[in-house]
């Protein structure tokens, strides 16, 4: 009771202070752009392409903060407490509104109310990746390996409870085999195992996966959304190597907290939709392994609410958890 109270009293004083505020003056100052994960990666590039975007044509800095930790959970809960004023926003993959509250009971967020989409920007496959050490060349040779053993052959994933967590985990209950999970802290140290060959199967972000792809140490079998990969053309998606309607992506988009301004969320998504029909944006975006994917913010809330209806029942057969 004592932290609903709060939230409300913190409520009002926003709205409070919004309300000498109008919205279309906005931005007088900084934003900020916080990423739950660390410098350095697909959505570190994203938000630094963003935010020179918006430096552009808002006429104010945009900072990007890095904030990892928690499993994405620290930056978001940041953001949710955050002013609703514009000047804080959060860009994060599908999995931290679509999946970590599926996964844990301890989730100090509420994805409906306490945050207001603004707009996907980029989307990409997972890539069904196998080490050039374990000898497999072909996804069906991998199952049948899989059947050989039970539970003899591991899989990496960058988290508990992530994509290409419930990813791998969906295919092996659709091909019918069990495979042994090992997670690790974040894509880079999956894939040194995965390039060794101690951990030999994993789905990896194409962003992440980089030239390890095309190296000939990691052997890329096939590609998890409904289309083949631009990067990788040659590859099979899962679906056509007997997989129907199997269908994974990497995805990001930018969220406000919860009661921004109408007003602002849409110059921001209008900014944001402007930019991403530009062939230079989606140049840029294709040199970090992503694709545009501009969205209007109601179907931001339509493809969460699709993906929890999808892995809910995935993630309880198998009894995933994160806490």
């Amino acid at each position: 009771m004592f932290h609903r109270c709060r939230y409300l009293f913190a409520g009002l004083a926003a709205a409070l202070a919004l309300a000498a505020t109008p919205a279309h003056a906005y931005p007088d100052r900084p934003i900020r752009i916080i990423i739950p994960y660390a410098p350095g990666g697909g959505a570190d590039g994203l938000s630094r392409l963003l935010a020179q975007r918006l430096e552009k044509t808002l006429g104010q800095p945009v900072l990007v903060e890095s904030r990892s930790g928690g499993n994405t959970v620290i930056a978001a809960q940041a953001v949710a407490r955050a002013t609703p004023d514009g000047y804080t926003l959060l860009m994060t993959g599908g999995s931290t509104m679509s999946l970590i509250p599926l996964t844990s009971k301890q989730v100090p967020y509420d994805v409906r109310a306490d945050f207001a989409p603004i707009s996907m920007l980029s989307k990409g496959p997972y890539l069904l990746c196998v080490s050039a050490e374990l000898g497999a060349n072909t996804l069906d040779e991998v199952l049948a390996m899989a059947r050989a053993k039970p539970g003899a052959l591991s899989y990496a994933s960058n988290a508990i409870g992530g994509s290409a967590h419930l990813g791998m985990e969906l295919l092996a209950q659709r091909a019918d085999v069990r495979l042994n999970h090992v997670p690790y802290k974040g894509f880079a140290p999956a894939i040194a195992d995965v390039v060794s060959g101690r951990t030999p199967l994993a789905m990896l972000d194409q962003a992440a996966l980089g030239g390890f792809g095309k190296s000939g140490r990691i052997k890329v079998l096939a590609a998890t959304s409904l289309q083949r990969s631009s990067m990788y053309p040659d590859v099979p998606t899962l679906a056509e190597l007997g997989f129907p309607g199997y269908e994974l992506e990497t995805w990001f988009a930018l969220y406000a907290p919860a009661r921004t301004p109408s007003a602002i969320i849409d110059k921001l998504g209008d900014e944001i939709r402007a930019w991403l029909a530009t062939p230079e944006a989606r140049q840029a975006l294709n040199a970090l392994g992503q694709e545009a994917a501009p969205s209007t913010a109601s179907a931001v809330r339509t493809r969460i609410e699709s993906e929890q209806q999808s892995y809910g029942p995935l993630i309880s057969a198998a009894k995933i958890s994160t806490d």
